[in-house]
């Protein structure tokens, strides 16, 4: 699958729908879990936490639990038709390692429903995409520290799940790095994740016709260099219709980030933004990934031809 066809929506959430969050990747602090449960409450849901949310791995501490259990909390909470919708609990590290222990006939009989993550959950946006054909939300975490303390994430995730229709548009407050406008479906995530994912089974072979969105986060502007130069060599970006930029925290001061990502992907000749506000930044925005969009380099905005949940 290219980047080029419209994926399957979800439905949006109502008062009362039950959300499970589950932790595919590293282990979650248990204070800022309670935290961003009592947000999920106060939006009038009903959060369930699964099993093996707050384990961790007796060898490998960056886990949250071993590979199978991760895997395992996952594939329940989707096949159950008593959720509508799973939310990651944080990124980190372990996506991937657990990725390939799902069962996607099961999960695809199970119907679509909301995804949300970002970070290292770029791994199974991907996964969603290719094994499932399904729209999915790359948007703050429920123990995200960005989550908890930020009042417009929150807000703009809310409206994403409930009201999509309201934010159809998602504007910027950054610049064009290439200017022009750009068609295309959404797609992306963590820089480092998607150089990670080539030739692996949930690997699509190029995001030609697609929107990219791309961050990445304690990146050195080398490791972005060869990311981006890996991901260009292998032709997984010829034909991009355009790409997002969101945030490069805690990477080297940005400058020296920009010209990189002028050097690397200005070549192609497709309109890019830069700071888009998704991304490991306070304030990060949601934004759904599989919907047929326009991208206004020059406006900071990006136009979704339809809201991103049905």
């Amino acid at each position: 699958m290219s980047g080029t066809q419209p994926l399957r929506r979800p439905a949006r959430l109502a008062p009362g729908a039950r959300v499970a969050v589950v932790a595919p990747s590293g282990p979650v602090p248990e204070e800022r879990l309670q935290a961003g449960l009592d947000v999920l409450r106060g939006w009038d849901l009903d959060p369930v936490v699964a099993p093996h949310v707050l384990d961790r791995h007796g060898e490998f501490g960056y886990l949250a639990g071993t590979d199978a259990d991760r895997a395992a909390d996952l594939q329940s909470a989707w096949c159950d038709p008593a959720v509508d919708a799973v939310i990651c609990a944080r990124g980190g590290y372990g996506a991937q390692r657990m990725v390939d222990l799902l069962d996607w006939t099961a999960m695809r009989a199970a119907g679509p429903k909301v995804f949300v993550g970002f970070s290292d959950i770029t791994a199974l946006h991907e996964a969603f995409a290719v094994r499932l054909g399904l729209v999915t939300l790359h948007g703050p975490m429920a123990a995200g520290v960005d989550f908890v303390k930020s009042a417009r994430a929150q807000d703009h995730l809310r409206a994403t799940l409930f009201a999509p229709e309201t934010v159809r548009t998602i504007r910027s407050d950054g610049t064009a790095l290439v200017p022009g406008r750009a068609r295309g479906v959404t797609l992306g995530g963590c820089l480092s994740l998607l150089a990670a994912d080539l030739g692996t089974p949930q690997a699509r072979p190029s995001a030609r016709g697609g929107l990219l969105c791309l961050e990445d986060v304690g990146e050195e502007t080398y490791r972005l260099d060869r990311y981006l130069t890996q991901l260009l060599r292998a032709g997984w970006l010829d034909g991009v219709a355009g790409l997002l930029l969101g945030s490069w925290a805690q990477c080297e001061p940005y400058d020296g980030v920009r010209a990189l990502l002028a050097d690397r992907l200005g070549a192609l000749g497709v309109p890019v933004a830069e700071q888009f506000g998704f991304g490991h930044c306070g304030d990060a925005l949601t934004v759904p990934f599989g919907v047929a969009a326009e991208l206004d380099a020059d406006a900071g905005t990006l136009t979704l031809d339809e809201p991103g949940l049905s």
